[in-house]
């Protein structure tokens, strides 16, 4: 009982106090499941966090489902789910009956025009550290790169990127696996 509540209470709280949605949150749901509570190891996070980004639906759910199983079982899914998402889906309730009478309003404009750069921020957080953890280097810096311009410039699905990097990785792997 008392993982669940944990489970909650974590996830509850990192909703609560983190604007910019799910991507903004992962720093804070790294550092409770892997440094504070010990729950997955940075990699199994980054694998996470990849597969997280690569099926449909909120980032912020994904993770919670994924940790919550991991660490009580369905139950836990439930609770880490049910704390990641009531904290948002009341304020977005009361923004959505009343930003629509405000959002022109020039404080409230000015209000997001702060807010944003600050969410480019937090977004980069986390990319940077999956970077590190997913061991990039000189060889591999090039998919990345790749990447970005592909859905940057090209508009290429990022879902076809990802089976393909899937696909060359098996068969690195194969190839590697091979030669030894």
């Amino acid at each position: 009982m008392r993982k669940l509540f944990d489970l909650f209470y974590i996830f509850f709280k990192i909703g609560t106090f983190t604007l910019g949605g799910g991507p903004s949150m992962l720093p804070l749901i790294e550092k409770a499941s892997v440094d504070d509570k010990k729950w997955l190891s940075k990699e199994e996070f980054v694998d996470m966090v990849a597969l997280a980004q690569s099926i449909p639906g909120p980032i912020a759910v994904d993770t919670a489902v994924y940790i919550g199983y991991k660490v009580s079982g369905i139950p836990g899914s439930i609770a880490a789910v049910l704390g990641a998402t009531i904290s948002a889906f009341t304020p977005i309730l009361i923004i959505a009956i009343y930003f629509t009478n405000i959002s022109h309003n020039k404080n409230v404009e000015a209000i997001f025009s702060g807010i944003r750069p600050a969410i480019v921020a937090l977004l980069a957080v986390p990319a940077l550290n999956m970077g590190k953890t997913a061991k990039i280097n000189k060889k591999t810096i090039i998919i990345p790169i790749i990447t970005v311009i592909l859905v940057s410039f090209f508009k290429v699905n990022a879902i076809y990127l990802i089976v393909l990097a899937g696909i060359g990785g098996l068969l690195y792997g194969l190839l590697i696996k091979r030669r030894t």
